[in-house]
């Protein structure tokens, strides 16, 4: 997610510190959204936290390509899944970006989008959906102006999908807060419905912090985007990125881009239930395509 603040680094390493007893097993089995996250957090830089991601896909015996590119003088990569499905059948592409800002550890921006996508991964590749194609991203540069997910949307002869669905900061609390262009579609009816079986708040609406879906809208590519904070910060978040400053700063603008971007901000109290909702969410989405 792309904010207006930013701070000086104070802590170093504490967080290799905290993620060394879970990066020590994986083989390929369960691994919760919370490690997940404090392995690509560790990562020193964009090339570490990319290593942890496409460990996972490699133990998930997912197999993975980097896209090189270069946009306004800066080189990314992104990293791309095809997770199969029926030949012919529309794509759906699910991607969050995994770079950060020099400040802190980037365990809430974005590590826990990217966390969320390996999830689903995990799950969809597990039980595909039967009328879509799906692939997985993880984008560069997002903190340096939505470079990757820019790169990819533009490069001559790319597939459009059907639907582009994001995941950026994904960290705590109690509320799923989606963007949608539109304010009713089979996808959002879906996902009320699943919020409200499991006692989840579901907030979905235009305004939204600016990621990389906009990348995608700007190209007239369907897309939405899925963030979990506590339902009581929407709004000053809102605030904030509209220029003015609440009285209370929500958690969210306190800690992303800061210092305090760390496991330790992290709640995953509600993280399955959000990414349970979301998933059948998709796959009633995907059963009543055509």
């Amino acid at each position: 997610m792309t904010s207006r603040t930013s701070l000086r680094p104070l802590w170093t390493g504490l967080l290799l510190l905290v993620a060394l007893p879970c990066l020590a097993a994986d083989g390929g089995g369960a691994v919760n959204w919370k490690d997940q996250v404090a392995r690509i957090s560790a990562g020193a830089d964009t090339g570490a936290r990319g290593q942890a991601i496409t460990q996972r896909l490699d133990a998930l015996g997912l197999a993975w390509r980097g896209e090189d590119f270069e946009q306004k003088e800066k080189q990314g990569r992104n990293l791309l899944v095809d997770l199969g499905g029926p030949d012919g059948a529309p794509l759906l592409l699910i991607g969050a970006h995994y770079d950060r800002v020099a400040v802190g550890h980037g365990a809430t921006d974005n590590a826990s989008g990217s966390a969320a996508v390996l999830e689903l991964a995990s799950r969809l590749k597990a039980h595909p959906l039967s009328r879509h194609r799906v692939q997985i991203a993880f984008w560069d540069l997002e903190e340096a102006g939505l470079l990757g997910s820019h790169a990819y949307v533009t490069t001559p002869g790319r597939e459009k999908p059907a639907l582009y669905v994001n995941f950026d900061v994904f960290g705590w609390g109690d509320t799923l807060w989606m963007m949608s262009p539109q304010a009713d579609t089979p996808l959002i009816g879906a996902l009320r419905k699943g919020s409200e079986a499991r006692r989840l708040g579901f907030q979905p609406g235009e305004h939204y912090p600016p990621t990389d879906h906009l990348a995608f809208l700007k190209q007239a590519w369907p897309a939405v985007s899925f963030s979990l904070v506590g339902g009581s910060e929407i709004d000053p978040i809102l605030a904030v990125f509209s220029g003015k400053s609440p009285e209370n700063p929500p958690k969210v603008m306190q800690v992303i881009h800061s210092p305090r971007d760390t496991v330790a901000e992290l709640d995953d109290g509600r993280v399955d239930d959000a990414l349970d909702v979301i998933e059948q969410g998709l796959r009633d989405w995907d059963a009543a395509a055509p």
